[in-house]
């Protein structure tokens, strides 16, 4: 009976094209977890919520053979198309000797994309499918023996036949100003996420199942592969892209060969984001994945990873859209720091190149990092950037938006930057103390005036006399500014005077009454 069965089923297409139509819009990246959640075991609950996501319209049970309508492919050349779509057996409905014969015609079965523009199309045909991707996924999780390599070729050629498709990417024109509010609009999900989300639950439990032999797949899941799921990562629809990452750290960490490659491709991303676009939604992703990657860098750290830190790092903080992935690069700089902490001053100089002058949030998110950097700095490193850096914090100080100059006063909040600056406060203080006594005498804002009297209060209990030096110093160089101003004041009421009579001089030159009268009644 079940080889009456098989010998039913349909026959492998000759021939399969590698894109799919779909819909995508606008959405901002929302990913926010961090990679080390992902890194552990894969989660017994996930397949069965995958299971309870049943389209509206569709009938679980379909585990018997059934004949549906001929399903229509929505590849564009229309070269793949299956005119009888049906149920396969089920697994337990088998010999174990037919278990694997059954997995590839499954597999082949889900080679079929079919078109999810259209909600009411295909209903019964695309239920048959993600009935058949679920078992997939049951047989590759409870899979006991190594894979061979007919099974990984038939797995590679099914994921790309369902995932690597063209994105639909909006106008990159207006792409960075509608990414300054992203936090505020909708997500726009891709219509084929019932079935992407399970071809992507299936591959992700075959990359980590112990079973997968890397020597072998590497042959299909090779450096072209890999640049395709990284073009993925620019997809709008942030369940994808949480997905990809979780996949490509897998990648990462069970296929060593493809390392180098890996880091060089994302390298890429970063050059064309920074330097050209401005705009991938992936950022964030990509720099979780590498925040793992760097925290596993051996020491003496390598001249490519200083590189990457000088080059791609740094550099991400010139785009204005930094605050959709901020959290993830300030960790990846911090963990730079803390394998090297000589690096401290290469940072942080990095930091002062890019600091903004007209953003005011992005700027708090800058003094935010330097915290960080702050925190995890040696004193012989912090005295080799602290000129530089605290003319910066004094113009911190002294802005005009309370969040910024308050932002800027909480570093005296982190005990180790305390002592950091009070251990170079005869350098330090003359720097900011102007900024401080203006602070305190002019700016608009009571909390920010009452956290300077805190600030100058640490630095009097510290050192007194210091205080009393730099006061008599900014009260003389305020006299000498006022007499400055007196003066240009006094300049320009001269000029001013000079310019009133000479306008009156002229005036007079031609007084109508002293020209003729043959000239006037022309």
């Amino acid at each position: 009976m079940i080889k009456q069965i098989l010998n039913r089923l349909p026959r492998k297409p000759s021939k399969s094209s590698d894109s799919r139509d779909s819909v995508t819009g606008p959405t901002p990246p929302s990913s926010s977890s961090s990679i080390s959640s992902r890194n552990g075991d894969l989660q017994a609950g996930r397949i069965t919520n995958l299971s309870n996501q049943i389209p509206p319209g569709s009938s679980p049970g379909i585990n018997q053979l059934n004949k549906y309508a001929p399903a229509v492919n929505s590849r564009p050349n229309g070269n793949y198309v299956v005119p009888v779509y049906e149920a396969l057996p089920s697994f337990k409905d088998v010999t174990s000797s037919e278990k694997q014969s059954l997995f590839m015609r499954k597999l082949d079965l889900c080679c079929v994309v079919f078109d999810f523009t259209d909600p009411a199309k295909n209903l019964k045909e695309k239920d048959v499918k993600r009935q058949t991707l679920l078992e997939l996924v049951d047989y590759v999780t409870s899979a006991s023996g190594k894979f061979p390599e007919n099974v990984m070729q038939e797995t590679t050629k099914m994921v790309s036949i369902n995932l690597f498709r063209n994105l639909t990417i909006p106008p990159r024109e207006h792409m960075v100003l509608e990414k300054i509010d992203a936090d505020e609009e909708d997500p726009v999900m891709d219509p084929a996420w019932p079935h992407l989300q399970i071809v992507y639950e299936f591959f992700l439990r075959f990359v980590a199942s112990p079973e997968t032999d890397a020597k072998l797949a590497k042959r299909y899941i090779d450096h072209s592969f890999v640049l395709k799921l990284l073009d993925l990562l620019d997809s709008e629809d942030p369940r994808e892209r949480e997905y990809l990452k979780t996949i490509l750290h897998r990648i990462y960490g069970k296929f060593m060969v493809h390392r180098p490659f890996i880091r060089k491709a994302i390298n890429n991303i970063f050059y064309q984001f920074i330097f050209e676009t401005e705009k991938h939604n992936g950022i964030a992703e990509l720099l979780e994945i590498l925040g793992s990657v760097i925290s596993g860098f051996a020491l003496p750290l390598k001249e490519e990873h200083k590189l990457f830190l000088v080059r791609a790092l740094i550099p991400l903080h010139k785009p204005r859209c930094i605050a959709m992935y901020h959290q993830q690069l300030s960790y990846c700089i911090t963990q730079f720091i803390e394998k090297d902490c000589k690096l401290a001053d290469t940072v942080i100089r990095g930091l002062l190149k890019y600091w903004p002058i007209t953003n005011s949030s992005k700027e708090v998110m800058f003094l935010g990092e330097l915290e960080e950097i702050l925190e995890a700095t040696q004193p012989a490193d912090f005295q080799r950037c602290m000129v530089p850096l605290f003319r910066q914090i004094a113009r911190c100080l002294n802005s005009s938006h309370f969040q910024v100059a308050e932002r800027a006063l909480f570093l005296w909040n982190n005990d180790h930057i305390e002592n950091l600056i009070k251990q170079n406060s005869k350098v330090i203080l003359p720097i900011i103390f102007p900024a401080l006594e203006k602070n305190t005498k002019s700016h608009w804002n009571q909390a920010v005036q009452s956290l300077t009297l805190n600030v100058r209060k640490i630095f009097t209990d510290h050192d007194p006399d210091l205080v009393s030096e730099c006061l008599k110093k900014f009260e003389e160089d305020e006299a000498k500014d006022k007499e400055i101003r007196s003066k240009g004041e006094a300049t320009w009421k001269r000029l001013e005077e000079i310019a009133a009579s000479k306008a009156a001089s002229r005036e007079s030159a031609i007084d109508p009454r002293t020209i003729p009268h043959q000239v006037l009644s022309v």
